[in-house]
């Protein structure tokens, strides 16, 4: 399900990448053909093993929601309550994703990009799934929300974030205390020291707020998009699987069980 809503939103997506190309067009180049052609490509690798994934892993889901806590019915009340409580768990995925290098082996090809522009958010990653990403959701299940409906708000809570990847859109007034948006989330995409590892909201920038992730963009220091150490590269396979390969090195070179697993699963 996670996948047709996506797809159904692609034609929206394809139109506001268009007007802000056409935006920037003589001003910046916020775009480049071999940038944005590396994001069409990810994104359709990354929606391929994401549908693999979900056929693997609904049997879980099932499982887990059959031992469930409550009995929720679908009602507009417990959507927006699963909104919410997604966005939450959301959260922590996201945290997880830049404290644990097994999972931002992951999520650093959404990072490797030097630009931000709204086709930065397909820049995705197949082997999320491999990191776990689907774990995190599993709670829900426990509590009582049915795994199709999980499945549906995990890609609403998707399709919201891709219209935070953009430079076109300034500081959007009281929004910014509620909710993530454009300024917050090119906080998130800096490599700036003073950015780096803030702001991991989803939907909401209360969770960055109340567990003291959050970081406003100061106009006093313009954001530089990427990684630190960065990956000169187009090739889709390469910002796939650049950092599983350096971890897995890394961790070779190692003598003892414990400082590998230090070296898989601890900070990047």
């Amino acid at each position: 399900m996670e996948n047709w809503i996506l797809l159904a939103m692609a034609p929206v997506f394809l139109g506001f990448i268009a007007w802000e190309a056409w935006y920037w067009k003589g001003r910046r180049a916020v775009y480049t053909l071999k940038d944005t052609a590396s994001n069409a490509a990810l994104a359709l690798m990354h929606q391929a093993g994401d549908a693999l994934a979900w056929s693997l892993v609904i049997g879980i889901y099932a499982w887990v929601y059959h031992y469930r806590w409550l009995d929720l019915p679908t009602s507009i009340w417990t959507i927006a309550a699963l909104l919410v409580a997604q966005d939450f768990c959301y959260y922590w995925f996201h945290r997880a994703s830049h404290r644990i290098r097994w999972m931002w082996a992951s999520h650093v090809t959404h990072h490797s990009s030097e630009r931000l522009n709204l086709s930065t958010a397909f820049r995705q990653s197949l082997t999320y799934p491999v990191s776990g990403m689907w774990l995190f959701w599993l709670p829900l299940a426990w509590i009582g929300f049915e795994p199709k409906v999980i499945i549906a708000v995990v890609a609403i809570n998707l399709a919201f974030q891709f219209f935070v990847h953009t430079e076109a859109v300034r500081k959007l007034g009281w929004l910014e205390y509620v909710f993530n948006t454009p300024s917050h989330h090119r906080v998130h995409h800096a490599r700036n020291p003073e950015y780096i590892d803030r702001n991991y909201a989803g939907m909401l920038i209360v969770w960055d707020k109340l567990f003291g992730s959050f970081v406003a963009e100061d106009p006093q220091v313009p954001c530089e998009y990427g990684i630190v150490h960065p990956i000169h590269s187009y090739n889709p396979l390469t910002l796939t699987f650049h950092e599983w390969g350096t971890m897995f090195r890394d961790a070779a070179r190692l003598q003892t069980v414990r400082s590998r697993m230090r070296q898989l699963f601890g900070p990047p």
